[in-house]
């Protein structure tokens, strides 16, 4: 039995002085701490539930589009060290025989119990909103190629990103129904209207939908032409289905977080790092599938030969930074600690994870008064080293 004693970020609130324990891979208990608790339970500041990234590309130089099964271990390991307890390994556009045969690796790595599943971001996204993503790798909406993926994925496919106005999108949703899969929507020049149609089908089929990195590779709102951005935060508002935020100070800046954290909700927006292999590495050259991408100053951008600066190329940041970014900005603990874990279990349907409640599996972080992270458990013990 292990006990932790803390300010405890429960779904009721922050106890702020609790008694967390832990028996085996699970929350035994959660309760206030009285006079009789004097010595008991490890101290720290600070108490959240392990947080849950659903859409990550890698770190500590290991890539889940195209690394072999140590390397994506080494990645989900560098994660979880850092808190991200919960994980979808991101793929990037790429041919179809090479989607499905990394998927099939990731499903390897899940079956370890090393991640929780995959997401497929792209091929089936619009090229003039490619981003980071090979246009030479974009091809229209292919439902039996998405079905083959989600095949070699055993199971362990678990979001798909594709852009509203590709070719059969509808028949994506439905590929996303047989497989039970999310359907995330995302690298898109749609207007509101293709945008909300995507929508109202995915709810006919009881489809959970999320929004790939909000305003990230997709137009910016126009008062006069809402686009794809203004759907998703009108639907998110609405509780019609969840946004992602790269909530890094590098993608979005601070204020059109805020702006989003008050409009649609914790409940609704969910923090996702969108790493690639370079985070916790120091600055120099990368690869994001088959683009070369230069990190400079911690910003990963892709690499040009002509000076000028080229596209975001996927985040450097844990998690962890950004819950501790906006805690300390002066935003409330709870809410960045439902953003970062209780909203993304959620979305995954896991409805042990997220949260610290008695029963939950015991994935927890443990934070000292200055929020640095001073312990992590994963399944009830300390994780493995990234190595």
């Amino acid at each position: 039995m292990i006990s932790l004693r803390g300010a405890a970020v429960t779904p009721t609130g922050v106890v702020p002085d609790a008694i967390v324990t832990v028996s085996g891979d699970r929350i035994a208990s959660v309760r206030p701490a009285t006079d009789a608790d004097a010595a008991a339970g490890e101290r720290f500041a600070w108490i959240l539930p392990g947080f849950v990234d659903i859409h990550n590309h890698g770190g500590a130089g290991g890539s889940f589009p195209d690394s072999d099964l140590a390397g994506c271990r080494t990645a989900a390991r560098h994660h979880r060290a850092h808190g991200t307890t919960t994980l979808l390994a991101s793929l990037v556009s790429a041919p179809g025989a090479h989607l499905v045969r990394q998927t099939a690796v990731l499903a390897d790595l899940a079956d370890e119990g090393e991640i929780d599943g995959v997401h497929l971001e792209g091929p089936f996204v619009n090229k003039c909103r490619c981003g980071a993503q090979d246009p030479a790798a974009i091809i229209p909406g292919d439902p039996d190629l998405l079905a083959r993926v989600a095949e070699a994925g055993r199971g362990w496919l678990r979001s798909v990103t594709f852009a509203p106005e590709t070719a059969h999108a509808l028949e994506l949703v439905n590929v996303c129904s047989h497989y039970g899969m999310v359907a995330s929507l995302g690298h898109t020049d749609a207007d509101f209207d293709t945008t909300l149609a995507v929508l109202e089908h995915a709810e006919r089929l009881g489809v959970t939908v999320t929004a790939t990195h909000l305003f990230n590779a997709m137009p910016p709102i126009h008062h006069r032409v809402p686009g794809a951005a203004a759907a998703m935060l009108d639907a998110a508002a609405l509780g019609r289905m969840v946004v992602e935020l790269v909530a890094d100070g590098v993608h979005l800046h601070d204020r059109t977080v805020d702006l989003v954290w008050d409009t649609v909700t914790p409940t609704n927006a969910v923090f996702v790092t969108d790493a690639m292999s370079a985070a916790g590495m120091a600055d120099g050259a990368y690869e994001l599938g088959d683009l070369h991408v230069t990190v400079t100053g911690g910003i990963a951008r892709l690499t040009t030969t002509d000076g000028t600066q080229g596209s975001i190329a996927g985040g450097t940041s844990r998690l962890l930074e950004q819950v501790q970014r906006h805690i300390r900005r002066g935003r409330d603990i709870a809410q960045a600690a439902a953003m970062a874990a209780t909203t993304g279990a959620k979305v995954l349907g896991l409805a042990d994870r997220g949260s610290i409640v008695a029963g939950n599996r015991a994935d927890l972080v443990c934070l000292d008064a200055d929020l640095k992270l001073a312990k992590v458990l994963w399944r009830g013990a300390e994780p493995p080293s990234a190595q």
